[in-house]
């Protein structure tokens, strides 16, 4: 069946039977249907200051093969759950980009999913709908003022802020605006970027509350005057405002496995173009609520978990207990050369080859304290052979890995099981977390050192606008802010070609753009792009609706 079908035709549990079991009353939950609620921490009981421990789930360099991170999220929640384990979820909700577009949804898959699967994937409870909104309102906002006689002297050459739009649309890139005459407002060129790259979005997963939340709109910088000083948001006083549209929205979603785990699927920026990973608000909420919290950051792990050590555990107290990094034999033999069309014939000297890609991750991993565990998420293709010889080769690497089956099997089965248990003996491992550089480090020194220790490149390349943004940077004290590395997730490299694990490649800056209000400085490397675009056979083309109201061919 597929993952949709599976979905369907899983017995699924009215939302307050899972808050029950959660320890969440009734009071703190506002219902959006039969199965899914939004919970209002501050209504929440008292956890006497106790957190739940942190389980996060990174990966490999994705391929166009797969790797389940989701999947695998979802089966070792459910495998702990199945342990005895009081655990909880805690996900970044799918954008209609990737839904769409190629990559599909980001629910899991097969009996590893969160419920209900195409509802989450499509509309949810209007998060990111709240987010657009705030951050077009923001975009009008700004030219009104200029409109208007313009009392703040905003430059609109200079203006940084772009409109955004919840899916993939590269004809939206690059845009001018105001056309048709003086009512029409001011003509100036602008964008638009996909509601995943946004600052608010980025703001609203780094809140740790709804007065941090107002903090950080204020301190978004918008743009620029005429003699060139940076105006933010607190100068159009308009904070209160945005904050208002975002406020429910802010409450985390609440919603179950097939197994029955409760999951809270919350804020959605890609680790690509962003920061990949969940709302802090979600992620504190869960530790409130379990022992053990799995979480994940976006494609691998020198994307999203680099992101998560540098970025997110800077912003709220969520450095990782444990650490996992999902592979396939998909796609480590992807990266040791063999080609989509035939990675389902057992090759042993392409596995071996690909193991390189998945060894500098799991060392990039310990760099930050951690000893990652690595879940070989099965597929139906991999030869008994090619599992038992990934296993050695993790034996003999002084790796823990597990085969984990919980696409096929459920984390509610016995397929997680391993996997389970090797997360708990990482768990009773001692932990000396520390970030990858200091903040009082000038910002091309923390791009370096990223580049180089995650990378493996040799060195960075600034453009010469991205040589005028540092100094612009430097003179406007925002140094301090650690760095969210813009680049291509299918390789260590900003060349989305260069598989497996490069060397002897340099890293190319083309831009910097400060995200003061978000708290981090984006490098923009190679040709990666904010607003994605969409494939020649996008999804879209597979979905539909029966005659029941059901949704048809979501992935």
């Amino acid at each position: 069946m597929s993952d949709l079908e599976i979905a369907r035709a899983a017995a699924v549990r009215p939302i307050e039977d899972i808050a029950d079991a959660a320890g969440i009353p009734r009071e703190a939950l506002e219902f959006h249907g039969r199965f899914k609620a939004k919970i209002d921490p501050r209504l929440l009981p008292d956890a006497g200051g106790t957190r739940g421990r942190v389980v996060l789930v990174s990966a490999m360099s994705p391929t166009p093969a797969g790797e389940g991170k989701s999947t695998c999220t979802v089966g070792l929640a459910d495998s702990l759950a199945r342990a005895g384990q009081r655990v909880m979820i805690a996900l970044r909700e799918p954008s209609l980009g990737p839904v769409l577009g190629m990559k599909g949804g980001a629910t899991g898959g097969g009996y590893s999913q969160v419920l209900p699967m195409d509802e989450i994937n499509l509309h949810f409870t209007g998060d990111f709908h709240a987010i657009t909104s705030a951050n077009n309102a923001l975009a009008a906002l700004i030219d009104n003022h200029i409109h208007q006689g313009n009392e703040l002297g905003i430059d609109p050459r200079r203006i940084t802020f772009k409109r955004v739009l919840d899916v993939n649309d590269r004809a939206l890139r690059e845009v001018v605006i105001g056309l048709g005459g003086p009512a029409q407002g001011t003509p100036r060129q602008d964008g638009f970027d996909i509601t995943v790259a946004s600052e608010i979005m980025a703001v609203f997963c780094l809140a740790t509350d709804l007065p941090d939340l107002k903090r950080r709109l204020a301190d978004i910088t918008f743009g620029y005057t005429f003699d060139r000083r940076p105006l933010t948001v607190r100068d159009l006083q308009v904070e209160g405002a945005l904050t208002l549209l975002l406020r429910d929205a802010l409450k985390p979603n609440l919603v179950q496995t097939i197994a029955g785990t409760p999951a809270l699927v919350h804020g959605g920026p890609f680790a690509n173009i962003a920061h990949g990973c969940n709302s802090v608000i979600a992620t504190q909420t869960a530790r409130r609520l379990a022992d053990i919290v799995v979480t994940e950051a976006g494609f691998g792990a020198d994307l999203g978990a680099e992101k998560f050590m540098d970025i997110k555990a800077r912003a709220a107290d969520v450095a990782p207990d444990a650490v996992v990094i999902v592979a396939t034999i998909r796609a480590l033999k992807m990266h040791g050369g063999v080609a989509k069309a035939d990675l389902a014939h057992e090759n042993l000297d392409a596995l071996r080859e690909g193991t390189a890609n998945l060894l500098r991750h799991v060392r990039n991993t310990e760099k930050f304290g951690a000893s990652p565990v690595v879940a070989i998420n099965r597929f139906a293709t991999d030869s008994p052979e090619e599992l038992d010889w990934l296993l050695a080769w993790c034996s003999g690497e002084g790796i823990a890995a597990a085969v984990a089956d919980v696409w096929a099997q459920g984390g509610g089965g016995p397929g997680g099981d391993d996997l389970a248990a090797k997360v708990l003996a990482a768990l009773e491992r001692p932990v000396t977390f520390r970030h990858l550089y200091a903040l009082d480090l000038p910002v091309e020194d923390k791009i370096r050192i990223i580049v180089q220790e995650i990378y493996g490149a040799d060195g960075v390349d600034f453009s010469v606008p991205a040589l005028r943004r540092l100094r612009e940077i430097e003179a406007n004290g925002w140094s301090g802010l650690p760095v969210c590395m813009a680049k291509t997730q299918y390789s260590f490299s900003d060349d989305p070609g260069l598989l497996g694990a490069p060397k002897g490649f340099t890293v190319h800056v083309r831009d910097l753009i400060p995200k003061t209000g978000a708290g981090f400085i984006v490098a923009l490397t190679g040709s990666v792009m904010t607003m994605p675009g969409l494939p020649k056979e996008p999804a879209a083309l597979r979905m539909d609706v029966d005659g029941d109201g059901n949704a048809v061919g979501l992935t």
